[in-house]
């Protein structure tokens, strides 16, 4: 088979998995990853084949819906490449790179990955922060039933992954734990080019939500994370 053949395939088997997804990680979150990727791998001269497919199954069994488990996306997505006529070390490097882009907390140590794996991180983180971001992430906070704001809960810098898995904080909180960080994580020139405007979009989110919140005019002397 094609290498276009078989990410035409892994396409349509993650679409059909994924659409009715309603927490921010659905089909149309994956397909912005992959548009992304595709286009950074361009910029960044990185391997389309890996990129792609790393792309498309980069959420196919993320840990937020797998009881925490953060290798179930490799363990999936081994099990399904396997069927197609890949190399040992092709498939490897996807399922690392689908094992390893996570976000795992503000103060956790980070993966070592590929070209093509910082890559895919970086469409990922992406689609995290800007407009798109701030909508995902009320999208997934409403489905875990986590209350918007609590002024009196405030952020955490989680040191392990297992602190920011069990983490159960207002969903306002994840901007400052997470979100707000990954400009400055981003892993290539092009995505940190894009990041600029997105993460000022998430600036001015904030600032507006607690002029409303606090029914002020100076909204920061309520942002003391920032």
């Amino acid at each position: 088979m094609e290498t276009n053949e078989i990410i035409k395939c892994i396409a349509e088997t993650v679409k059909q998995q994924q659409m009715n997804e309603s927490g921010g990680h659905d089909w149309w979150h994956t397909l912005r990853v992959w548009e992304m990727a595709k286009y950074i791998a361009e910029q960044e001269n990185g391997n389309q084949f890996i990129v792609q497919i790393s792309a498309l199954l980069h959420d196919i069994a993320d840990w937020k819906y797998n009881e925490g488990n953060e290798f179930a996306g490799g363990e999936k997505a081994r099990e399904l490449l396997c069927g197609f006529s890949l190399s040992k070390a092709t498939i490897t490097e996807i399922c690392s790179i689908v094992d390893n882009i996570s976000f795992k907390g503000a103060k956790t140590q980070i993966s070592e990955l590929s070209h093509n794996g910082k890559i895919v991180q970086d469409a990922d983180r992406l689609d995290a922060i800007g407009a798109i971001g701030i909508a995902r992430t009320f999208a997934y906070g409403g489905l875990r039933g986590r209350p918007m704001y609590d002024p009196e809960i405030r952020p955490q810098r989680h040191k392990s992954f297992d602190e920011y898995k069990e983490s159960v904080t207002p969903t306002i909180n994840h901007f400052y734990e997470k979100l707000l960080l990954l400009k400055d994580r981003m892993n290539t020139p092009t995505a940190k080019q894009i990041a600029e405007e997105r993460h000022r979009w998430m600036e001015l989110f904030l600032e507006q939500f607690y002029r409303e919140w606090y029914f002020c005019e100076n909204s920061n002397t309520y942002t003391p994370w920032k």
